[in-house]
This record gives structure tokens, sequence and C-alpha cells, in this order.
């Protein structure tokens, strides 16, 4: 049986391994372990990191894996950097699964910036900002002392955080008229986000442009050079069975 590794923690990595399954694949589906009770795909789970590209070219040999999909966040700049490295070195196929990024529409109010640093020195003074990056990112808008936060995650973040933040423990997929909402009741009126695509995330988007929200958009990091990629999951699953 043909043995494919998916570097998951999407939605899209749980349905690439729910279809592999259901041909027969042998799949095992690494998490990094950083969410608590995360959504667990069908198949083989593993938790926790390889231990570099080193790591996980050792693992990839030893486990026998036949092919290698990048699952991952858009924004798992490392993780993606160390699959390709890791593939290189082993001869084992790589293939990136990554879902289209959103495109702005009549009505937005959106910068794109290369950076959440960069997002965190545009920030206007006296603004009160919707902050959706990620709890990892908290320290990078630490200096904004002239700036309320109310920042939105899974599990609470770790410290350093702004001292004038609001946290908000919560899990989508969240509706348009609780975004509406939730930016009214804090009288938001920045809303920081990443190009992490899908819908399960757009109703904040929604909401911004209903209520005229400035926002500023963090472009992915780009792949590495000359790593295939996909955007749904069907083309992805296409390329797994053809190297069964």
């Amino acid at each position: 049986m043909r043995r494919i590794l998916i570097l998951g923690g999407t939605a899209e990595a749980r349905a690439l391994a729910d279809a592999l399954v259901a041909h027969g694949v042998h799949v095992i589906t690494s998490l990094a372990g950083r969410v608590a009770n995360p959504r667990l795909p069908s198949g083989e789970v593993r938790q926790g990191g390889f231990g570099g590209p080193d790591g996980l070219a050792a693992w990839l040999r030893a486990e026998r894996i036949d092919a290698l999909v990048d699952a991952t966040h858009p924004f798992a700049a490392r993780m993606t950097a160390s699959a390709a490295e890791a593939a290189a070195r082993t001869g084992v196929p790589l293939l990136v699964l990554r879902r289209p990024g959103w495109r702005e529409g009549p009505g937005d109010r959106w910068e794109r910036v290369p950076s959440q640093a960069e997002a965190a020195a545009r920030l206007t003074p006296g603004s009160r900002v919707f902050l959706t990056t990620g709890r990892r990112s908290l320290p990078v808008f630490t200096p904004r002392t002239d700036v309320w936060f109310l920042a939105r995650s899974v599990d609470p973040p770790e410290p350093p955080v702004p001292p004038n933040v609001e946290v908000v423990l919560d899990r989508g997929p969240f509706t348009v008229e609780n975004e509406r909402a939730l930016i009214r009741r804090h009288r938001l009126d920045t809303l920081v986000t990443k190009d992490s695509g899908g819908p399960m995330t757009t109703a904040k988007l929604t909401a911004a442009r209903e209520l005229g929200l400035r926002v500023l958009m963090v472009d992915r990091p780009a792949l590495p050079p000359g790593v295939p990629a996909v955007d749904t999951v069907e083309a992805a699953l296409a390329w797994a069975i053809e190297r069964r």
C-alpha cells in the first residue's frame, strides 16, 4: 500500500486525508500540535515537529513515504521550506495544496502589506483594531501602545501581548451577523488580517466592507522556487492517486 504524508492542520488537509483513505491509501497526517483539541482527519495522525528539514528527511526515509503533500496554513512558510528541502534530498514527490487567496471587491478598503510588521507600522494612532492574525502574532503589535486591539484566537496567547488588548477566544466559522455585531459593540474601525483565503473566514471581510472598515491585508509568503502547487482538494487528490 502506498504511503502518503500530509502536513496538515487545515480544512483542506482533513478533506484530502478523508478522500485518500476512502481510496484505500495509507495516509499519515502530521499536525504541529499548536492548537488544543484539533479536528482530526481520517487515517493515522502524528503530532509534533520533525526537527527541521534534516529530521523530516530522515522521517520520510524511515517511514518509506511515497509522496508528500504540504497542506499547511498558507503562512506556515518555515514548514513549507523544510518540506521542499526534505523532498529534494530524498526524492519524495512534493505537492503544495493552498486554497485560493482573497480578492478585493467593490466597496472594500484594502491596503495590501508584505508583513505583519508593516501592518503594525501603518496603524493610525487612536484607532480601534480588530486583530485576526493569530495568537502567535501579538508580540509584533506590542509596541503600538497608541492603538486599542481586539484580538481573536482559538487558544489563549502567550506573552508578550500588547497591554491595550482584549482577547476573545473563539473558533469559526463565524457569521456576518455576528461579525457585524462584534465590530459595532467594540467600535472597531480597522481590521488586520492575513490573506489566508477560504470560505470559512470571509464573514469578517464582508462585515468590514458593510461597515466601512479599513483593512490591512497581509500578503502570503512566496512558495519555494520550483515547488508545484494546486488550489483545490480535488486536484491534490488526483495528483496523489497518480502516485499509487
